[in-house]
């Protein structure tokens, strides 16, 4: 076992399986940040757990738009950093505001600011490790991302260390 709990990711239809299981968990208020290479699987996971959050619409990268907003049976906040070059621009988005606010809050580039860090969630690296295959590591963030990571990583059948 590794010190990081971690699900493999076999194709892009296996990381979205993973976002659905994990709509199945997530309640108003959670936050999810997410961090990997370009093409890893940030967006493929979003669209996965919009997918179970019953969203319709297509789910795209909101790289040019920062926030995107997607209705479901609870609201998606879909954030990419990947553009801000300065952690003060996160108040002009009222990103904190919208992290605590009726939603999930899905965070691609999470990592690009930790100091804005929430003090609950899941810290979610996807790192590549072949043409299709991924692994996604699950950091909890606080108590409530401590039971959403446990509960995602068993629905997944990820690992976790003892």
């Amino acid at each position: 076992m590794t010190d990081t709990p971690r699900i493999g990711s076999f194709s892009e239809l296996d990381t979205q399986r993973f976002g659905r299981a994990l709509a199945n968990l997530v309640r108003p208020g959670d936050v999810i940040l997410l961090s990997g290479d370009l093409g890893a699987g940030k967006t493929q996971l979003t669209k996965g757990l919009a997918e179970g959050l019953g969203v319709v619409e297509p789910v795209t990268s909101p790289t040019f738009n920062i926030l995107l907003v997607h209705e479901g049976s609870i609201p998606l906040y879909h954030f990419d950093l990947y553009r801000l070059e300065r952690a003060e621009e996160l108040e002009d988005l009222d990103y904190f505001g919208v992290l605590e606010s009726d939603g999930v809050a899905v965070v691609e580039w999470g990592d690009r600011f930790p100091e804005a860090s929430p003090v609950d969630g899941i810290d979610v690296v996807i790192s590549i490790t072949g043409d299709e295959q991924r692994v996604i590591e699950v950091r909890p963030l606080g108590e409530r991302g401590d039971r959403l990571a446990t509960s995602w990583l068993a629905a997944c059948g990820g690992e976790r260390p003892e």
